[in-house]
């Protein structure tokens, strides 16, 4: 048994070793081996190697020998069922090889692999690295049962193929070809293109290429407590166009997203995924950006113009699942059997089941769970994760659907409990966390889950999962409202939009901005529920009930929707808010046809939207400004049902706020009175610094004018408009 002590990058005796054994009752982490006995005629010395990441162990990857000579490439693959492995490369204006062997690029030597004694076959061609570079290749793999099949590469850091098109039905053209199906690319992780459009590229060092990536004066927030954050899909870019947007459109769009305020995006995932249009929810090279997209190098080079306007990145991923056109990647990767099936968990024999399918593991995902008990399907993903962090300088992680990891795996067959399936689960994600806290401690790590297990947001040596916060749909449930899964919420903007002044259950959404308090990211809606959702719609549709937004109509729509926004920004969770939220979007978002309601959202700033970037800009500033609206503490002061109302106060120190928000059709222009004990509401002066009703943000102007309002008795009496908030500090 060995025991690893690690020191550096912050860390201090440290246990080295973040994987858990193989056994559901033991979370020990711990290297074993076998020592090798003495022998005096031919002394051994013998070498344990235990790795952090897979990240330079598979896949196809520069060795640099001991003495003098050129580098080397070398090619690992994991296919322990094999009978044997080899590399075929293909041709540049091509990019495929089918199963006959059809696109095998001759001129360019077969590189026979040796199998190691943990299933990875490995070998390197006799000519140096960089004959190699940028060439297509797969692995030919004879499988168990004997046959010839052709599998890319599951640690590819490039895909050539850009397109959508799947052989036969293919052009033959690598720009049409779906990548998930192309040919993988030698890549040099070590360098980068130094200009973004680049036809005969220059490539530099990564070192020279991140040396400018920070601007004096815009720190990048390394703190979740300290981020707005902007939830962007790439492919949603790009209107007037026929294409999805790209990286480029995600780099033009970031001077709008430095004047509206924002300090981090949210990425939905970029790895490679199905086709040139999609959500990426679904992937299969998880080392690879999405090639339609822009690849490898255009990321670096918008992380690198984030980071230089003050914004920090954070990268949506997908774990629960891979996507359902595997066939040339992980799906019967090295064996036709079920139970073979390397990449995903199969419960027993094939044998037992009367469908061979039977033995799969669903998760309420939209595909079957990974063998997350092997560690080889688990560095894919940890090592991933750590090549966003360390090479593409992604400052935090939203992983999705933690829960069909962590808790929901159940048999394909009869959808018993795998409850041991749950438990490894529950190893890969400690695994994970404390790998990426190793290697980056400032990393940013966010759930998406719906458990309200505690442990989803403690640390590992809590006996948590690593998370820092979770996304929290409750809250977008309780506020908004919309989705037919909100049954049972009190739905305030929804219930708003149907008119009249009936009396709303906002006692039940006070407990819900309370619990904002407990390391929650929260949203108005994000791209879940902006029209894909079964009920959902963009928020300003909902505040009125699907009417036209024009005229008296949309100020009133804008006014409660600046209300629901500002609730979010100023609970104390991290806020985020959905791309176009900031200028009344009204197209549905769904994950089918997307790419036809597409937003222009400069225009709309520039435009009918003006006074809702405005208002989400100056906010989003005042949050900045506010120490005690970054911080955890929340208390709250009052709610009226029938009045439509709620009070709370956010403190940090000495610094004191209070806001009151009115769902109420017509204002209290005689005051509206808050009272709690002394604690609460001091006596003494309280300045309004925000009112939501402006006629700046397109309000109707009614508020206390930037007063400075004396409490006595513990009573705050304010002028509350109608559908706005009001913001108090006290002086």
């Amino acid at each position: 048994m060995s025991h690893v002590i690690v020191y550096g990058n912050g860390l201090s005796n440290f246990w080295g070793v973040p994987t858990e054994v193989k056994d559901v009752n033991s979370a020990e982490r711990y290297l074993k081996f076998q020592i090798q006995g003495p022998n005096t005629e031919a002394p051994i010395q013998q070498v344990e190697r235990y790795y952090l990441t897979y990240c330079r162990r598979l896949g196809a990857n520069r060795r640099i020998p001991t003495g003098v000579g050129d580098h080397l490439l070398h090619f690992a693959v994991w296919a322990p069922n094999a009978q044997a492995v080899s590399v075929v490369f293909g041709y540049l204006n091509q990019g495929h090889i089918d199963d006959q062997g059809i696109g095998i690029n001759n001129a360019c030597p077969e590189v026979v692999l040796t199998r190691s004694r943990d299933g990875v076959w490995e070998g390197s061609p006799e000519h140096p690295y960089n004959t190699f570079q940028g060439l297509p290749y797969m692995y030919k793999v004879r499988n168990k049962q004997g046959e010839l099949v052709y599998r890319t590469d599951i640690f590819s850091r490039s895909q050539i193929g850009k397109g959508d098109q799947e052989p036969p039905h293919w052009d033959g053209s690598v720009e049409t070809l779906d990548g998930l199906l192309s040919c993988s690319v030698v890549i040099d992780p070590d360098v980068i293109r130094e200009e973004f459009e680049s036809t005969a590229p220059n490539l530099i060092a990564a070192e020279e290429f991140w040396a400018t990536e920070f601007s004096h004066g815009r720190a990048v927030p390394t703190n979740l407590n300290d981020l707005v954050i902007y939830e962007l899909h790439i492919g949603s870019l790009g209107f007037g166009r026929a294409t999805s947007g790209d990286l480029s459109d995600a780099i033009e769009l970031l001077h709008h997203l430095r004047t509206l305020g924002v300090n981090a995006v949210e990425l939905m995932p970029m790895a490679e995924f199905e086709g040139k249009v999609g959500w990426g929810y679904g992937n299969t090279h998880h080392l690879c950006v999405e090639s339609s997209a822009g690849g490898r190098d255009k990321y670096r080079h918008f992380v690198r113009e984030c980071h230089r306007n003050g914004i920090a990145v954070i990268q949506d991923v997908c774990y629960n699942h891979y996507a359902q056109k595997a066939t040339r990647a992980e799906w019967t990767y090295d064996s036709t059997l079920a139970e073979d099936n390397i990449y995903y968990w199969y419960e027993g024999r094939s044998s037992q089941y009367s469908d061979s399918s039977g033995g799969y593991i669903d998760n309420g995902s939209s595909g079957y769970t990974p063998r997350f008990w092997n560690e080889n399907v688990r560095q894919q993903f940890i090592s991933s994760a750590a090549f966003l962090i360390e090479e593409m300088h992604v400052d935090g992680l939203r992983v999705d659907l933690t829960d069909a990891i962590h808790r929901d795996n159940k048999l394909h067959a009869d959808g018993r409990e795998i409850g041991h399936a749950n438990v490894f689960g529950q190893k890969f994600l400690r695994q994970w966390s404390r790998t990426l806290y190793m290697i980056k401690p400032s990393v940013m790590l966010i759930a998406e889950d719906h458990t309200r297990w505690d442990a989803v947001t403690k640390l590992p040596a809590q006996d948590g999962l690593g998370f820092q916060a979770r996304w929290e749909v409750e809250f977008y449930h309780s506020l908004i409202g919309d989705s037919n899964h909100s049954a049972g919420r009190p739905r305030l903007l929804l219930n708003a939009g149907f008119g009249g002044n009936n009396a709303l259950e906002f006692d039940k959404f006070s407990e819900t901005l309370y619990n904002t308090q407990y390391r929650r990211v929260v949203f108005p809606e994000s791209h879940d529920e902006a029209g894909n959702a079964e009920g959902t719609a963009r928020t300003i549709l909902v505040a009125v009930n699907h009417a036209p937004v024009f005229g008296p109509t949309r100020t009133v729509a804008e006014a409660r929707c600046r209300l629901c926004y500002g609730l979010s920004l100023l609970s104390a969770a991290t806020p985020m808010f959905f791309m176009g939220e900031e200028v009344g979007a009204q197209q549905p978002y769904k994950y089918e046809g997307f790419i036809h309601h597409r937003e222009d959202i400069i225009g709309l700033r520039d435009g009918i939207g003006a006074s809702m970037f405005h208002f989400y800009r100056d906010l989003i500033s005042l949050r900045k400004r506010l120490a005690s609206i970054r911080s955890h503490n929340i208390d709250v002061l009052h709610q009226s049902n029938s009045n439509r109302v709620i009070a709370f106060k956010r403190w940090s120190g000495n610094e004191e706020v209070i806001v009151v928000g009115s769902l109420n059709n017509s204002a209290f222009s005689n005051g509206y009175t808050v009272w709690k004990d002394a604690t609460a509401i001091p006596n003494g002066t309280w300045k309004e610094v925000f009112n939501s009703d402006s006629a700046f943000y397109g309000g109707q102007n009614i508020g206390n004018y930037g007063q400075a309002i004396q409490v006595t008795t513990n009573r705050l009496n304010v002028v509350l408009p109608a559908n706005s908030f009001v913001v108090f500090v006290k002086q």
